[in-house]
Parts: structure tokens; C-alpha cells; sequence
């Protein structure tokens, strides 16, 4: 995220989303075959930058991670569209890319990126979003062991700017949860780069976590895991 206050959406079509604290996980439901090959396309953007996205995204593939394949194409006709043109960062769930039919709407944007972005700020959102894209929700919405929120904390803080998120963006993407069954976990892992930022104002019991930048230890084991060689 280029400002740890702006936090990316997960699109999850016509089923619950999600939320918890002490798992990452990912969305059964969501799920690609193994050895898949995942196509992608770019809607706009620099150059430049969209030569950065792509070698970013290759990081969740390849020897001792996700067995799938992203393949990056000159035309639309792909399972992921990406856009840098509409506000924020998100990204459809997984498979549900596909639900998208209209192949001139995006199913993934970088809202937040432009040429001059840090590497830091590209790696962040850039493997958080494809982490979205191959069905891993986010680290604090899991339904194994969940937050105690805040609630009202959380809802005055993100109704207001730079998020100004509706009471419905609000709940879907911070208090909603599948149930257990619906999930594939891992244990508790703070570092994932799938976990918001979470001040402990936010929480009952003191939990927090700070910005995390880069793929934990835990998130290539659940990707190896889920998309096994």
C-alpha cells in the first residue's frame, strides 16, 4: 500500500467475506487447479511500471512455491485484467476473476502505484494483490481464531478519510468470516503479506501488527501447500 492508512479491497462475488486473526488461509472456493496457468493482461499503465508488476507477481510461482503458472499477454482475453486508472488498490478472489465476463473491466487495480513508486510500496501491493488473486483472503479475516475487535474504533476510523468506506465495505472487509470448512489454514503468522495493519486501538485484547512488505515464510508454505508440485 503507498500509505499504510489505505488498505485494499478483496472482491469476493456471491459468497461471504472474511475475517480473523490467528491463520492465513485460503478460500477453498477460490482455488486454481494445480499446474494451472493463470493469464493476465494490462488494461492501461506505464510501461515501465507494468514491466515492475510483472516481475513482482512472479514471486508466488516457480521452485518451493505456488505450482501455477502467470502468464502475462499482449490481448484482454484473460483471466486477470489489471487497471491503474480507478481508486484504490484490490483484486477479485481468485477464480472469481472469472465471473467477470466483460473483458474490458478490470478484475485487479493498482490504484496507489504510479512510475515514481518505491520498490517497497510496488512489492507491497503487488504481492498482496496477486496473494488475493490466487484465493489467499487476508491474514485477519480467517475464521479459525478470530479478532477481538473494536468495533466502533475500527468503524470510525475507516468511515473517514483516505478510506471513507461505507458501513457495508466496512464489515465485509473487516468482521464478515466463512466458516472453518471453507478454508484451507496455516498457523498464526503476523508477517504474512496478506495481514493489514492493525493499531491495537482497534482491538480488545492489545493485538497489533505493523506494515508488512514482503512474503513470509508461512506464505510460501500455504501457497506450496495449497498448490502442491
Amino acid at each position: 500500500m503507498e500509505n499504510k492508512d489505505q488498505w485494499c479491497f478483496a472482491w469476493v462475488p456471491q459468497v461471504p467475506a472474511i475475517a480473523g486473526k490467528s491463520k492465513g488461509a485460503i478460500l477453498k472456493d477460490a482455488t486454481w487447479d494445480k499446474g494451472e496457468t493463470i493469464t493476465v493482461s494490462f488494461l492501461d499503465g506505464d510501461p515501465a511500471l507494468q514491466k515492475r508488476v510483472r516481475e513482482m507477481a512472479q514471486r508466488w510461482t516457480g521452485p518451493g512455491m505456488a505450482n501455477l503458472s502467470i502468464d502475462f499477454l499482449n490481448h484482454n482475453n484473460t483471466d486477470i485484467r489489471i487497471s491503474f486508472k480507478n481508486k484504490g488498490s484490490w483484486s477479485l478472489l481468485g477464480t472469481f476473476c472469472r465471473d467477470r465476463t466483460d473483458k474490458s473491466l478490470p478484475t485487479m487495480n493498482y490504484g496507489w502505484l504510479t512510475p515514481d513508486s518505491t520498490d517497497d510500496s510496488l512489492r507491497r501491493v503487488v504481492l498482496h494483490e496477486f496473494g488475493h488473486a490466487l484465493g489467499f483472503i487476508h491474514e485477519h479475516q480467517n475464521p479459525l481464531n478470530s479478532i477481538e475487535w473494536n468495533r466502533d474504533a475500527v468503524i470510525a476510523e475507516l468511515s473517514g478519510p483516505p478510506n471513507n468506506w461505507s458501513p457495508e465495505d466496512i464489515e465485509i472487509n473487516m468482521f464478515d468470516q466463512p466458516s472453518p470448512s471453507e478454508v484451507f489454514g496455516t498457523p498464526v503468522d503476523k508477517s504474512s503479506i496478506m495481514m493489514y495493519p492493525i493499531p491495537s486501538s482497534w482491538t480488545k485484547d492489545g493485538f497489533s501488527v505493523g506494515l508488512n512488505t514482503e512474503l513470509s515464510s508461512k506464505d510460501r508454505e500455504l501457497a506450496k501447500q495449497v498448490y502442491p508440485q
